[in-house]
């Protein structure tokens, strides 16, 4: 009895873990064709698994008010003819319950190009996928206000998620700031 157990947990946990290399790869296939489709086929893109410096993390968690939700973004640069021509940073936060995954582009100095909701988990709040809402991102920079029913529009129903992706976005324009200043 115990052996038929111990194989069914063994074969969950093995679909779990098959699932979540899958879920990783589709997201990747998606910021690869969206950082394609927005800098060029002729572009290179540099990817590395950005480790967020400690100090930096609390100064911009304290200004945004909301922690990042891992420790390290993906960060990706593009080149064109060996010079940058923009940076990617794909990062998380929480919505109501569940992560939602979200990309935010950036040209040479950290102006946002565009931003997008790669993975949106939650049963409600999925407007913020909505490509007219992220379009009013554009242009921003870290020393733009990212006041909700002010600057940014809300959205009824998706409340919690409005908030959360715009405080996202927020922060990820200070720590571009930060990686562009520090020449990483």
């Amino acid at each position: 009895m115990n052996i038929n157990k111990d194989l069914a947990l063994y074969f969950i946990f093995y679909l779990i873990f098959i699932s979540n290399i899958s879920f990783s790869q589709q997201i990747n296939d998606e910021v690869k064709d969206i950082l394609i489709s927005t800098f060029g086929k002729s572009s290179t893109i540099k990817f590395t698994k950005y480790e967020i410096e400690k100090n930096a993390a609390t100064k911009i968690e304290k200004q945004v008010k909301q922690k990042f939700y891992n420790s390290a973004v993906y960060y990706y640069q593009i080149i064109n003819n060996d010079k940058i021509n923009g940076y990617a940073l794909l990062d998380n936060v929480y919505g109501k319950s569940l992560p939602i995954t979200f990309l935010v582009l950036f040209d040479n100095a950290g102006n946002i190009i565009s931003s997008q909701i790669v993975k949106y988990r939650e049963q409600y709040g999925g407007s913020v996928k909505n490509p007219q809402w992220n379009e009013q991102f554009i242009g921003k920079n870290y020393s733009s206000s990212f006041e909700v029913g002010k600057e940014i529009n809300s959205i009824s129903g998706a409340t919690i998620s409005v908030n959360s992706v715009t405080k996202g976005i927020q922060k990820l324009t200070l720590l571009i700031k930060e990686i562009i200043e520090n020449g990483e």
